[in-house]
């Protein structure tokens, strides 16, 4: 299995990923075979429209722009950062799901004017969309090629590839690089005043060194992209026989450096102040039993998820059947896991889609410690590292329990050559407490029905944190979004006897500083829409307490309020815990038996906004933190909040802040929700030496949409059924309750 990516340019006017090709215009040009008027295919179609890019894909688009290259010297400094597939236009999606993919399902097309659907005799072809970096002249440019046959290709090897449209973006940076931070590493520890400035704090073996190279973000024209540029941040492990020591327990502080990735060059450095290293905590390792100098519980007796008759649900290929629900997987090297073509089977109402494509875009990891070198932390991890390019392989360990479908994932190395992920997504089902339950208080007899849930899921190591990414899918018609934080705090040095305003102390001259998460979903919803339809709007609720008077003479009454967000500038808005604010799409359209408009409801989970000033410098980059909510019609190229390359970004409020300035109509659209949550982090010494999960989420929630609730049909659990098979008798009704009666 592979893995599927995206990415578009900064400006639509000029964006070559545009994929014009609609239903109409290719149908136009082929002609339907049918047999007793059902369509036959005249080619078999391998991939699906949505299908992750196959590793030999990869390698034909590669090699495609590799040969384009003018000259020897161009070819041999091209860097490839990406290779994502160019998604096509919905109808294209409609008609895969319709004619060439099972499940067929014709009703999805839209009707020609004779009232019959058109059938092209095959889908369009495929196109991948690379971002290349030339590591001799410093530019980044965007490629898009056309892949007209794939074999089994291999670097340098036969190719069927056509580019289709090549551009050069001016003044930008694309992500960094796994190899660019390990050759960035390399240099910094062979650099002579480096050396010294260790020597200097008692350290002379480099292999004990650790060099992560953060992105220097904008904070003044020296930053800006002109020049390729990293600003790391140096640990220093005590042992050198333990590779799983936790290096980052030693924090080495005073020492500024700046270096050129491009060339591979220390730029600037300065040894400003002699902090001395912490000493080594010896609390600071997270190893099992005694090889992090302790004792593991013995009183841990095995737990086992058994599903004896396997999974209930069904993969073919990337689409996925679960209960009820059925979806697509699908993966980027920048957002990770990506949900398609989300819909629900319901009764005789059919197929009802929910969303067109889920993901979370962008994270923003700022810290609130204004001293060097803390006040420059504030990772965008999407946009300057990728979150699917730093992903787990999940064979090992824990990380699922039960019975588990793996996805591998393809991406492109630096390079061009084609690297695989082995089980990057998990997919399984889990129990989730009581269902729903009621006991008669008369009779005694009770229903009860227990809860289980679908998860898709990948988790990545951004440096030192952890991020899990979970979609949970419910019986009762709820999404859950979810994000697990982990891993190893981001530490400061401090003088003996010295403490911090702005972190907290974890062990002797050892502290962790404030920071925050933010993370961006953005939901292509589709609420009853097939696709290509707009008839989605978004309101507004809160929980108003009513006025005293005569409508309220117990001063008991409280009501929901609707309003409805018409345009891009009214819809940008904030959580409100105190009215129970949230939001519901709706289909203009739909109406369910009461006569109500179908929804689906936005539920925040805890959150918060940024905790800094309003000229602080990474909101410059990260305008769209200053809201939990936008709402957007869609486009095709609008997929990233911060703009495609946030990576030393000179521009204020590129991305979803400059778009929502057209200010267009809501009131009866193609809905796109951005919605942005984070947690406040005020570290805790429970927290070392590795931090325990903590989960912060949202929930897409049925409103209006079912008639009735969806999961009055799960039947019972295997063991109530047991019960009444045996002809265990009812609960006999209570003496007290006799006697109330």
């Amino acid at each position: 299995m592979a893995t599927t990516q995206e990415k578009t340019t900064p400006d639509p006017s000029q964006d070559p990923t545009r994929n014009s090709t609609s239903l109409d215009s290719f149908a136009s040009n082929t002609t339907p075979t049918t047999t007793k008027g059902i369509p036959v295919m005249m080619r078999a179609q391998t991939h699906h429209p949505l299908d992750p890019l196959s590793a030999a894909e990869i390698s034909v688009a590669v090699a495609t722009v590799r040969a384009a290259g003018a000259t020897p010297e161009v070819r041999d400094s091209m860097r490839f950062v990406e290779v994502v597939l160019v998604e096509p236009v919905k109808q294209v999606v409609a008609l895969a799901d319709a004619y060439f993919f099972p499940p067929f399902q014709p009703s999805l097309l839209p009707r020609t004017k004779g009232g019959g659907p058109m059938v092209p005799t095959k889908l369009p072809t495929r196109k991948a969309r690379l971002v290349v970096y030339n590591k001799r002249s410093n530019e980044t440019s965007l490629w898009i090629v056309e892949l007209r046959e794939v074999h089994a290709a291999t670097r340098g090897g036969p190719h069927r590839g056509k580019v289709i449209s090549s551009q050069v973006v001016p003044n930008v940076q694309p992500p960094m690089d796994a190899m660019e931070y390990a050759e960035c590493e390399a240099v910094v520890k062979d650099f002579p005043a480096f050396r010294e400035a260790m020597k200097r704090r008692g350290i002379e073996d480099m292999d004990l060194v650790m060099v992560d190279a953060w992105c220097v973000g904008y904070h003044s024209e020296a930053d800006a992209p002109n020049r390729r540029l990293a600003k790391p941040l140096i640990f220093c492990r005590s042992e050198s026989d333990c590779p799983m020591e936790n290096g980052y327990a030693r924090p080495v502080e005073g020492i500024s450096i700046l270096v050129d990735i491009q060339n591979m060059v220390v730029l600037e450095f300065e040894d400003r102040k002699l902090i001395p290293l912490p000493p080594t905590d010896p609390l600071r390792n997270y190893t099992s039993g005694e090889t992090r100098g302790g004792v593991d519980r013995s009183d841990v007796k095995p737990l086992q998820i058994i599903q004896p008759e396997g999974p209930s649900f069904r993969v073919n290929g990337h689409f996925i059947q679960w209960q009820k629900w059925n979806f697509r997987i699908g993966f980027t090297p920048r957002e990770g896991l990506v949900i398609y073509s989300v819909a629900y089977i319901d009764g005789s109402r059919g197929r009802r889609p929910v969303a067109h494509r889920l993901s979370f875009v962008e994270m923003v990891v700022p810290y609130g410690d204004p001293n060097d070198p803390h006040y420059r932390k504030n990772a965008f991890d999407a946009g300057e590292d990728g979150l699917g390019k730093n992903a787990h392989s999940l064979k090992k360990g824990c990380d699922c329990l039960g019975y588990i479908k793996y996805f591998d994932a393809h991406f492109t190395n630096f390079t061009g050559g084609v690297e695989t992920i082995e089980n990057c997504v998990c997919l399984h089902e889990e129990d989730h407490g009581i269902l729903w339950k009621h006991q008669d208080w008369r009779t005694g007899l009770a229903e009860v029905r227990r809860s289980r849930r679908l998860t898709v899921s990948f988790i990545c190591t951004v440096a030192n944190y952890e991020y899990g990414f979970f979609w949970h899918f419910y019986q009762d018609g709820k999404i859950e979004a979810e994000v697990k934080l982990t891993g190893i705090l981001s530490l400061g040095a401090m003088q003996p006897g010295e403490t911090r305003k702005y972190g907290t102390t974890i062990a002797p001259g050892l502290y962790a500083p404030v920071h925050q998460h933010f993370f961006v979903a953005r939901m292509d919803m589709a609420v009853d829409c097939k696709p290509g339809e707009a008839f989605n709007q978004v309101v507004e609720v809160d929980v108003k307490v009513e006025d005293p008077g005569k409508n309220n003479v117990h001063n008991n009454a409280f009501y929901a309020e609707e309003k409805l967000l018409k345009s891009e500038l009214e819809a940008m808005r904030d959580c409100n815990p105190l009215s129970a604010r949230h939001w519901i799409v709706r289909n203009t359209r739909m109406v369910n038996r009461t006569g109500q408009l179908t929804g689906y409801r936005l539920v925040p989970g805890s959150n918060c906004l940024p905790l800094a000033g309003s000229e602080a410098k990474f909101l410059r980059r990260a305008a769209f933190l200053k809201h939990n909510l936008w709402v957007t019609p869609y486009v095709h190229n609008e997929m990233h909040p911060g703009g495609e390359f946030p990576n030393q970004n000179p521009r204020v409020g590129d991305g979803l802040a400059t778009w929502v300035k057209q200010n267009r109509s809501l009131e009866e659209a193609d809905i796109v929700l951005w919605y942005v949550f984070g947690v406040t982090h005020i570290p805790r010494l429970e927290d070392w030496p590795v931090m325990p999960v903590e989960r912060i989420g949202f929930m897409l929630m049925p409103h209006g949409f079912f008639n009735c609730s969806p999961a009055v049909d799960v039947p019972p659990s295997a063991g109530d059924l047991d019960d009444k098979e045996i002809g265990m008798p009812a609960k006999p009704i209570q003496n007290e309750l006799i006697a109330k009666l």
